[in-house]
């Protein structure tokens, strides 16, 4: 079902200066569900979203290919005696191609994929009316609210989908590249291939998770501004400043409460048994952004006076 069938299915109806449908029916949960579809098959099927999963989708191609280049005569990734020199993770890799998996997570957990929901994000609702569709939207019967929620969740979608495109990539590539077999842990202990695919599998939830709260700030951006390019924009600089900020060791007494603080704590899920303080923080924290944001971005988006 398109966005324009969801509409029609509920026939044209007046729209007043509060974005309410004049002499409206009852919403059915099925039409909701029909909502949140449209914007999924609207998020998904735009080519700038298909790009920037397909660029996620290459940076394990592109780490594991160098990886394999560097160590083709036999030497250590970073060029060590024993490969110290090289990031976490990145060691281990020639060893296990499904290190490559959480190296590539860790890699484009900083920049890549806060980016990428950034831009989803940031263009939820101002890409809308900068196009002029969004009070067409709101002349169905679902509200401004659950507008607002079925676009929260498409993005929430997206930060599963980039993670997932990430992790999968990763994994065929580790597979081709380099060996498979047991997995040896942070703490030096050594598990089953199939109990690190589980683990895998469970650190890329955790990361996509880790990006709720910053869904919820690029959506509160996105009801600030009719310029989708405008939202994009400030939603990835609030970003990168927020990053900056986590790195300045003056500002440690604020760096816990940063969302992007804990956010390479899914490498205690590799660790024997789990360590999940830092993890647990982190979820939490991303609720609270989500809550905080979440809110601020509905009593924007209610009050707001649609004229596009």
């Amino acid at each position: 079902m398109s966005r324009a069938e969801v509409l029609d299915s509920e026939g044209p109806q007046g729209l007043d200066r509060t974005g309410k449908a004049a002499g409206a029916r009852a919403v059915s949960p099925l039409w909701t569900l029909g909502l949140l579809r449209s914007e999924l098959v609207t998020t998904f099927r735009r080519w700038r979203t298909l790009a920037l999963l397909g660029v996620l989708a290459a940076v394990p191609v592109l780490i594991g290919i160098a990886i394999k280049i560097e160590t083709s005569d036999g030497g250590s990734v970073g060029g060590g005696p024993e490969g110290g020199g090289g990031p976490a993770f990145l060691t281990q890799i020639t060893n296990n191609g499904l290190f490559l998996v959480f190296a590539a997570l860790a890699a484009t957990l900083p920049v890549f994929l806060p980016m990428a929901v950034g831009v989803i994000a940031g263009d939820a609702v101002a890409g809308e009316a900068n196009a002029g569709t969004l009070r067409y939207l709101l002349v169905a019967p679902a509200g401004r609210t659950r507008l607002l929620l079925a676009k929260y969740a498409a993005t929430l979608v997206f930060c599963l989908a980039a993670t997932l495109a990430v992790a999968v990539s990763a994994l065929l590539v580790g597979a081709l590249l380099f060996p498979l077999g047991d997995v040896t842990t942070i703490s030096g202990t050594s598990i089953s291939f199939g109990d690190g695919l589980i683990r895998a599998v469970l650190i890329a939830l955790v990361v996509a998770a880790s990006l709720i709260g910053l869904a919820a700030l690029g959506l509160f951006v996105s009801t600030l501004t009719n310029s989708g390019i405008a939202a994009m924009a400030t939603t990835v600089g609030l970003v990168i400043t927020v990053q900056i900020l986590d790195t300045i060791p003056q500002l440690h007494g604020i760096h816990p409460y940063l969302f992007p603080h804990y956010w390479l704590s899914f490498a205690d899920l590799l660790r024997e048994p789990f360590y999940w303080d830092d993890v647990l923080k982190n979820l939490g924290l991303q609720g609270v952004y989500a809550a905080v944001f979440g809110s601020a971005a509905w009593a924007r988006f209610t009050a707001k006076d649609i004229s596009a």
